[in-house]
């Protein structure tokens, strides 16, 4: 995988990565996510980056975070069981988790 496109850019510690950054997460699949992440962490373990670089790779991290999370609601949510009746026959569906 080659160096983020975020490399390089500073973000203070209370700004919030630019909505073009935003965007561009919303657009990665689940699995590019979390490969960006595991990149992420791979980084900040190394102990190879500067602090300001620790920072914006932290944030994106979090922002990658997030969404995988929710990516993951999104499809635990359209996941159905198939719900069987007194007689073992399929008596329709119900979201997943429900008893």
């Amino acid at each position: 995988m080659t160096a983020a496109p975020f490399a390089g850019q500073s973000w203070g510690m209370t700004d919030t990565p630019d909505t073009a950054a935003a965007a561009d997460i919303a657009a990665l699949s689940f699995e590019a996510s979390m490969g960006e992440l595991e990149t992420i962490v791979r980084r900040l373990e190394s102990g190879d980056v500067s602090l300001e670089e620790s920072v914006a790779l932290y944030e994106r991290g979090h922002a990658l975070r997030a969404h995988c999370e929710a990516r993951l609601a999104a499809a635990q949510a359209r996941i159905e069981q198939v719900g069987l009746g007194a007689d073992g026959q399929p008596a329709g569906t119900k979201p997943f988790g429900e008893g």
